[in-house]
């Protein structure tokens, strides 16, 4: 946002005339301060400095979505690139609780050719459950095509997700679900709870915006205020995105309680039979 571009120069260029940035010797640690700084501005965590001592090529957008890990490195710059491997394992817990409910803790969405494998074998443990809690509680972020491939387990048929625009190409890219996936699919029938907190980041939003808008997620926790960076997501449903609202919560619940509620709620409405009200569920 312009306003918010201004205040940034602002904050910088007075920091650099006090000087803040001379005394800095280390160049990972001036990065940091930048980020620092920048983020005093606003709350949105995408905005950050990184550094690289190889120099670096310039980013190449557009054009068709990467296939491969190679695509996808010549595609991405370095900051994205070292965040991405940093959340090579993006299913952090797999369970089945009391009552035939599972569990499936989730902390990133890198993209598929690093989740793929992660994701099928979750979604195959968990294929047998009579319903599904998903705790994206301190999610990480991540990438559109890793959220569009874990989406894709729990819908019947090819289904529109998002459109995301590039701020900085002028250019729009529809995702949708993918058709063939190498897990079981979970399907539309069964419930599916998830849990969210203000740790929520990026990827994870999309996630739990798109669930709830498909009306195949009740969402429980503590509402978050949410922020895109160059680009912005475009529900088809909603028409709209999680930018600066945030997603808001079917039930509200305090982050450390959100378990506990979402466990004797799922269970409860398995024991009578009954749908889940929230969410259209």
């Amino acid at each position: 946002m312009p306003d918010k571009a201004k205040q940034v120069e602002a904050l910088l260029r007075q920091r650099q005339q006090e000087g803040i940035y001379d005394r800095v010797t280390d160049a990972e640690q001036l990065a940091q301060q930048l980020t620092d700084d920048v983020q005093r501005i606003g709350p949105d965590r995408h905005m950050m400095v990184g550094f690289s001592a190889d120099p670096l090529p310039p980013d190449s957008k557009g054009g068709p979505r990467p296939e491969t890990q190679a695509d996808w490195e010549r595609r991405n710059n370095f900051v994205m690139r070292q965040i991405t491997y940093v959340m090579a394992n993006p299913v952090d817990k797999v369970e089945h609780l009391d009552g035939n409910i599972g569990y499936l803790k989730i902390s990133g969405f890198p993209p598929p050719f690093i989740s793929g494998r992660r994701f099928a074998a979750a979604m195959d443990e968990l294929a047998g459950t009579d319903g599904l809690i998903m705790d994206l509680r301190g999610h990480r972020g991540g990438n559109p095509e890793g959220v569009a491939l874990l989406i894709s387990y729990f819908v019947d048929q090819r289904t529109r997700l998002n459109d995301i625009w590039d701020r900085s190409t002028g250019t729009s890219q529809q995702h949708w679900s993918v058709d063939k996936l190498d897990g079981k699919r979970y399907g539309s029938k069964q419930p599916v709870l998830i849990l969210v907190d203000p740790d929520t980041k990026s990827a994870g939003e999309e996630f739990v915006y798109t669930m709830q808008a498909l009306k195949r997620g009740t969402v429980i926790g503590e509402h978050f205020l949410a922020f895109i960076p160059s680009r912005r997501a475009i529900n088809p449903i909603t028409g709209s995105n999680w930018e600066g609202a945030g997603v808001i919560p079917d039930i509200a619940a305090a982050p450390d309680k959100a378990l506990g509620v979402a466990e004797d709620l799922l269970r409860r409405r398995l024991e009578e039979g009954g749908a889940l009200a929230a969410a259209g569920q």
